[in-house]
């Protein structure tokens, strides 16, 4: 990829260039018209299986992963998630404008699904706030924040919850276990590329990368990132630098990897400069550093975070090249499969005749007034429910002595002196009709 790009210049040259010099506005533009539609047809159409590749970061609590998602932002920040970490995907669209004068932050509302600029106090309060609100749980819903300065990499990212290889309680144990499978969702989509953030040192302890393997055992889609290489500058010689770039041959030879070192200082201290020039300065240390121990050229492209950061914006261009054709073709059955339902319901709009309309309202309301005849008469060929006079008028009488009902009065006059005598008067004297007959439903009412 160097020599496509910048066949005559050499590492420590491009590491010394700013990343406002490279900006491309166009590339910026591109980026955000895919976002955008993206968002909206996933968000608005209910599309999941939408054909946008994207780079998901991975790593341990404490690799790194913050610091590099601040390299590419090129300022420091911190979304602080409390004591249980992120917990949720973040998806960062960095932009960069080589004109801006600082930096612009925005964030996408949850419900209306447009930008909403803050200022970075409140894009960390708004952020840590949608971690917080999820407690002891995970969600596959993301928070989307925008970031435009001179000083970004044009690329977006998906921040993924750092994997937990500790937990002091259960609660902790099932959070890591529900953070393991969340990651795992992301890791297993081939449209995925995988940006693996291990601490530089032994290759063979390296935990996640060992994950991305299992899911990508060829390395087409994961990129290792070896982050804190200035600790091992006085290990290095000249004799083992190559080799210990190249992982003391536990690396496979097909896995892109980088070597970096990020920006760092004491934990009780603030950043002592500017962030984007303590970023540049470490990349150029990085090259000079390994220049010095004469690595191979072989290598050199692959030290420090000015090479990583080209390598990512080309990677990009290829990535979103590939995908224009999946995605137009999508879109143009989204939008045949539209067309088609809208002609549809006009089609069905103008061929509705309102006084048909009234008129089979008319006749399901006398169906439904009719129906009610057979139900009134009851149903014979039934055995369940079925009772004489008699035996409904006891049923009634003890029903409503078990409720104590005081409110009517439990005969139809003072005339009878209890119930066996008011059955009486109904079977033998006035021998009303159906009398013995056993019925039920509306038969019952009626009688």
């Amino acid at each position: 990829f160097t020599q496509r790009r910048h066949p005559t210049v050499s590492a420590l040259q491009l590491a010394a260039t700013p990343m406002a010099a490279r900006g491309n506005g166009n590339k910026s533009e591109l980026l955000n018209l895919l976002g955008d539609v993206k968002a909206r047809v996933q968000d608005k159409l209910g599309v999941v299986d939408f054909p946008m590749p994207q780079f998901i970061l991975l790593g341990k609590q404490s690799v790194g992963k913050s610091r590099l998602i601040e390299a590419l932002a090129g300022e420091q920040f911190n979304f602080c998630s409390g004591t249980l970490g992120s917990r949720r995907p973040t998806v960062l669209e960095f932009r960069n404008v080589p004109s801006g004068r600082g930096s612009q932050w925005s964030v996408r509302n949850r419900v209306t699904n447009g930008w909403v600029d803050h200022s970075v106090q409140q894009v960390m309060k708004i952020i840590g706030d949608a971690h917080q609100e999820l407690g002891t749980s995970v969600s596959t819903e993301p928070v989307y924040v925008r970031v435009q300065s001179p000083w970004c990499v044009d690329m977006q990212i998906v921040d993924l919850p750092g994997f937990r290889d500790f937990a002091h309680d259960q609660a902790r144990q099932d959070l890591a276990g529900d953070i393991e499978r969340l990651n795992q969702s992301f890791m297993a989509d081939a449209r995925n590329v995988m940006l693996c953030v291990e601490q530089a040192g032994d290759s063979a302890t390296m935990a996640t990368l060992s994950r991305c393997r299992k899911v990508d055992p060829y390395f087409k889609r994961t990129i290792l990132i070896r982050n804190k290489l200035d600790k091992f500058y006085k290990d290095l010689t000249c004799d083992n630098v190559s080799k210990w770039v190249d992982g003391f041959g536990d690396l496979p030879s097909e896995l892109v990897r980088f070597a970096l070192t990020l920006p760092w200082w004491p934990e009780d201290a603030d950043c002592p400069g500017d962030f984007a020039q303590l970023r540049d300065e470490k990349s150029m240390e990085d090259v000079r550093e390994m220049e010095a121990r004469q690595l191979s050229s072989k290598y050199m492209q692959t030290i420090g975070f000015e090479s990583f950061a080209i390598f990512l914006e080309k990677r990009i261009e290829q990535l979103f090249g590939e995908a224009v054709g999946p995605v137009l073709a999508n879109l143009k059955a989204l939008t045949v499969s539209t067309e088609k339902k809208s002609a549809e319901l006009q089609m069905e709009f103008t061929e509705t005749d309102q006084h048909k309309m009234i008129s089979t309202m008319r006749e399901c309301a006398t169906l439904f007034a009719h129906a009610l005849t057979p139900v009134m008469e009851g149903s014979l060929s039934l055995t369940a429910k079925r009772m004489t006079l008699e035996q409904e008028l006891k049923e009634f009488h003890r029903y409503h002595q078990s409720l104590c009902s005081s409110h009517f009065s439990m005969l139809p006059s003072d005339d009878f002196t209890s119930l066996d005598d008011y059955i009486n008067y109904l079977g033998s004297e006035i021998q009303i009709g159906a009398f013995d007959v056993e019925v039920n439903g509306g038969a019952m009412y009626r009688r």
